[in-house]
């Protein structure tokens, strides 16, 4: 993984929520939404009034990574995008090799945008691939083709210094031998970074309603496991180890602002339901904006800003939240970060006998910097945690 210039007390990172999708997947349960029309103008000086409302917060910071996310936001006007990019610069001191990624849909309608987001200032972009296949994609209720996804990530090796794009497998249907081809053919598409997701069923999702109703039926447990393997054993011959449990990449090819995340750093979310964890006055803060968009907008109109939550974590809940997005990395937890972030060295928040068990069992590994997953204890990761958390 590339070690990148970081001051942990003074970076932070920025993610900007749009939620809204021309139409809804019926795996997602994150914040999206449909509307027929969407006043671009409003919601433009409503995430400047956001920005600026926590900037005014935390000043002196370093921005290191902007990434839009939603939702669709390449369904965005992309002056939007360039006028939050801006702003940006000027609220915070922007690191010298800033990233700014872009989530994207690989129809083209969206595509035709694209060079208009790289005039914008956005220099990675993160395409919503999710299979090669168009029965695949159909039943994934994805409304761009195969064809379309090849075309897509052309435009973006045209426009981008870096892309990304995601897959999606334990598809209803699909055998490990079938995602090993499409592995094949993904990795020749591939430009240093992919990220990988086994098919959850989340709760209220259309997905989780139909397998209630014994109406979708994934891979056998056997066989999901036999494809994360794949993953990694595939695409680490191909120079694109995993550096995350989901997320492969080339070495100095790591997403910068995911890394943020797993490793607990500071970011500030605007936007509709966005989160944000930032450190004041000594304490990592919670924030959390209101999910509804017409309410957001409504209320940042007035207030400049649709703050929901805004409250310090408890050492407890910081322990949980460090260890859970921690160990997804394969580097693991480093112990100064886990004590600078919750106050406690890693073998004071876990008993001496759960930490020599996971160890001996083959799921954790710790040395003299830090405690990590191993390749085992991360396919197993939430038994993992589940362990070091409960006991």
């Amino acid at each position: 993984m590339a070690d990148h210039d970081t001051d942990v007390g003074k970076d932070i990172a920025l993610y900007v929520h749009w939620p809204f999708c021309l139409s809804l997947c019926p795996y997602c349960d994150f914040n999206s939404h449909v509307r027929e029309t969407v006043d671009h103008g409003a919601w433009r000086d409503a995430l400047l009034r956001e920005l600026e409302h926590y900037a005014a917060l935390i000043p002196g910071r370093r921005l290191t990574s902007i990434f839009f996310g939603g939702g669709t936001p390449s369904l965005m006007a992309p002056d939007t995008a360039g006028a939050i990019i801006g702003r940006a610069r000027e609220l915070f001191a922007p690191d010298r090799d800033l990233e700014i990624t872009l989530e994207a849909n690989p129809t083209s309608a969206e595509t035709d945008t694209l060079a208009g987001f790289a005039r914008a200032g956005v220099n990675r972009l993160s395409l919503g691939i999710q299979a090669l296949d168009d029965a695949a994609l159909a039943a994934l209720g994805r409304t761009h083709s195969a064809g379309e996804a090849e075309a897509a990530i052309a435009m973006a090796r045209d426009l981008f210094d870096r892309f990304s794009f995601d897959l999606i497998y334990a598809r209803p249907g699909q055998t490990a031998q079938a995602w090993e081809s499409e592995l094949d053919r993904a990795i020749a598409l591939t430009h240093g970074h992919v990220s990988a997701y086994q098919l959850t069923i989340e709760p209220g999702t259309p997905f989780f309603l139909a397998q209630a109703r014994s109406a979708l039926e994934l891979p056998p447990e056997d066989d999901g496991a036999a494809m994360f393997e794949i993953t990694q054993n595939v695409l680490e011959r191909a120079g694109l180890p995993a550096y995350e449990i989901s997320n492969h990449a080339a070495p100095g090819l790591e997403s910068r602002h995911n890394l943020t995340y797993w490793q607990h750093r500071d970011y500030l979310g605007i936007g509709p339901g966005a989160h944000g964890r930032i450190t004041l006055d000594g304490s990592v803060h919670e924030t959390r904006q209101h999910r509804a968009p017409e309410i957001w907008l409504a209320r940042t109109a007035e207030h400049g800003h649709a703050t929901q939550t805004s409250a310090p974590l408890d050492q407890a809940t910081l322990i949980e939240e460090v260890t859970m997005v921690g160990l997804r990395l394969v580097t693991g937890i480093q112990r100064d970060d886990f004590a600078r972030r919750t106050g406690l060295p890693i073998e004071s928040a876990f008993p001496a006998e759960t930490l020599s068990r996971l160890e001996q069992a083959g799921f954790l590994v710790s040395g003299p910097t830090h405690v990590a997953a191993t390749a085992a204890g991360r396919q197993r990761l939430n038994a993992v945690i589940a362990a070091l958390l409960n006991s």
